[in-house]
């Protein structure tokens, strides 16, 4: 069982920064596919960025120029750099983790979630 913890959310005003991080425990397998997504106020899920054990990467186009993600594979830990964060990116943040080695960009595909950090742009 997997459990996922992200942390680094909080708030911050239009223009700024932050990283997020997720800590993983309990994960046996080699490969990975692993990343964020986010939930806004009254809206849907949406994918935002994922990266998997090859170092492949898939990102959401609208998204891209702004937020990146990367891997501390010591640490078992993918990050989320978010920069120039406008008010529309307020949204609870979640990351997820899966053993499959491909970079999907598909919220169903995934079967361990975090409990989400908000995220709050004002």
């Amino acid at each position: 069982h997997v459990q996922l913890v992200e942390s680094g959310g909080g708030s911050v005003q239009a223009g700024g920064s932050l990283r997020l991080s997720c800590a993983a425990r309990g994960y046996t397998y080699d490969t990975y596919c692993m990343g964020w997504f986010r939930r806004p106020p009254g809206k849907e899920r949406e994918g935002i960025a994922v990266i998997d054990s090859d170092g492949d990467t898939a990102y959401a186009e609208s998204l891209k120029d702004r937020f990146t993600i990367s891997v501390d594979n010591a640490k078992n830990t993918p990050y989320l750099h978010a920069n120039s964060l406008k008010t529309e990116d307020t949204a609870m943040y979640y990351c997820t983790k899966d053993y499959f080695s491909s970079a999907v960009l598909a919220g169903d595909a995934f079967g361990s979630w975090g409990q989400g950090t908000q995220v709050t742009v004002s």
